[in-house]
């Protein structure tokens, strides 16, 4: 299909929109992508937040590979195991102020605007203005998790008036955030991290016993980094390093390439071939995956298909994302996932903000002896990875998933879904799946996946899901077929759409 501006496909449709829009106002794919982001950290509270975490992929028109930035918040200065046992805690709290770490998608829309944007800020962030200060339609899924999550969050005054139970079809609005967004839009990110949200953010957090200064905001800094790469076919799949789990899932791509392809098909051959390769990578990222500016992380064990490795998988906190990917007429592609880490983050809104504060801190380790170990101004081992396929020194397509333990998996499914099977993005991300559940035990199938009876009887502890179930995550592909032509999906277990302009 030949398009004139460019496509958007995000797990919202309000999203996707507001990203196309920006593409009709001569926006590029960063601009269109920032835009649809923001409007999910409005529409989308229990996935995601302006106060969580940004990572994503660029493939600037016209570059051999793309650029990645890792746009983590790091711990507080004052966050210390001790600090944290001694609020009674044995091993880290999964809500609360002690999980908060600094936020930092404001700072990485800044950085992706400075350096590859064409609009400024201001038209950027107008739509999730909009979404914010006069409010949306609650989708059946938000609903779900605003009725399922009240118990908790009705005991804290802020959560209680800005996420209360409401029901599909009714409007939420946040217009704090309103304000929190405009503020942005005019007067750019380093008001978020030095002026009135910043104190905000402190001051709530101190009432609480939390850990983040004023200092550890202001000092914050995202970080381009060099993408990992990996073969696949004939293809060159592009990851993220640490902190983030790309060795995991470039782990997987690299042992799923030597199996034949009869075994990739859905069934219960693909699902003994997943688990294996699972099996041999999740342990590493236990051993090893954390911040690279605290210990180096040794890339070979995951990459080295022969690499053997022993010992369980702990279960780390399940966690909600969204993930979105955007290209437009000049060659530009994006690939870009968010998150307030887990479903309502922290549950903790800065006050007088309308700022949700993830608590992406509950990924660290109070064990002195683990490398992923809770200490001062660290990035923890990070779930979050976008992915982008290259072909002869081109982008060929962009793809990501929420899921947190299971992105890695999730990921492969995609993958296989378009190179081996042959499949379209739009079925490639609708297509049934299954996971292997967080700590490694069992089976989740997914109702209408081929040969789900089989797999219940074949497999010791296998759990059907209900189809499109949301803990299978919800993905997006973006497809590349030459100038001006791209072919997109958007995962039907969302509110997603795909729109071209």
């Amino acid at each position: 299909m030949s398009l004139t501006h460019g496509v958007v496909a995000a797990p919202h449709y309000l999203a996707a929109e507001a990203g196309a829009e920006v593409l009709r106002q001569g926006g590029n794919a960063v601009d269109a992508a920032v835009a649809a982001d923001a409007v999910l950290c409005v529409v989308y509270p229990h996935m995601t937040s302006v106060g969580g975490d940004l990572f994503a992929l660029v493939w600037p028109a016209g570059a051999v590979r793309p650029i990645g930035l890792a746009g983590a918040g790091r711990s507080g200065s004052l966050a210390t195991i001790d600090a944290v046992r001694s609020h009674g805690h044995r091993t880290m709290p999964e809500r609360g102020p002690l999980t908060v770490t600094v936020p930092g998608t404001v700072e990485a829309w800044g950085r992706l605007v400075e350096r590859f944007g064409s609009l400024g800020m201001a038209p950027l962030l107008a739509a999730a203005v909009r979404c914010a200060r006069h409010g949306f339609t609650v989708t059946a899924n938000l609903a779900t998790f605003l009725n399922d999550h009240a118990g908790w969050l009705m005991a804290d005054s802020e959560s209680a008036r800005l996420l209360p139970p409401l029901k599909a079809g009714m409007r939420l609005r946040n217009p704090e955030l309103a304000d929190t967004l405009a503020a942005i839009g005019e007067a750019g990110f380093h008001r978020f991290y030095r002026g009135d949200t910043a104190r905000a953010i402190v001051s709530t957090l101190e009432r609480r016993g939390g850990l983040l200064t004023l200092e550890d905001l202001a000092q914050h800094r995202s970080q381009w980094v060099e993408p990992l790469e990996v073969r696949y076919r004939d293809l060159t799949v592009y990851e993220l390093p640490p902190p983030t789990q790309g060795l995991v899932a470039a782990g997987i791509l690299r042992r799923l390439e030597r199996v034949d392809r009869p075994r990739l098909e859905p069934g219960l051959a693909f699902a003994t071939e997943l688990r294996r390769a699972r099996d041999a990578v999740y342990p590493l990222r236990d051993r090893y995956l954390t911040d690279p500016d605290f210990t180096p992380v040794p890339w070979e064990p995951f990459l080295d298909p022969s690499w053997r490795e022993t010992g369980a998988t702990p279960a780390i906190p399940e966690g909600d994302t969204i993930y979105l990917c955007t290209a437009d007429e000049h060659g530009n592609v994006v690939s870009l996932i968010q998150s307030v880490a887990g479903t309502f983050g922290s549950g903790i809104f800065a006050e007088g903000t309308g700022v949700l504060l993830q608590n992406r801190g509950m990924y660290f380790s109070l064990d002195p002896r683990h490398v992923n170990r809770l200490e001062p101004r660290k990035r923890t081992m990070h779930t979050l990875i976008p992915a982008m396929v290259g072909r002869e020194g081109r982008c060929w397509a962009a793809f990501g998933s929420m899921g947190a333990d299971g992105q890695p998996q999730i990921q492969a499914q995609l993958l296989v879904n378009l190179v081996d099977r042959g499949l379209d993005p739009a079925t490639a991300v609708a297509a049934p799946r299954l996971r292997v559940p967080p700590g490694g035990d069992g089976l989740w199938i997914e109702a209408d996946y081929p040969e789900a009876g089989r797999l219940v009887r074949s497999v010791e502890g296998a759990q059907l899901l209900p189809a499109r179930s949301w803990q299978m995550g919800h993905a997006q592909i973006l497809v590349v077929d030459g100038q001006r032509s791209w072919r997109a999906g958007a995962d039907p277990r969302a509110d997603g759409a795909v729109v071209v302009v």
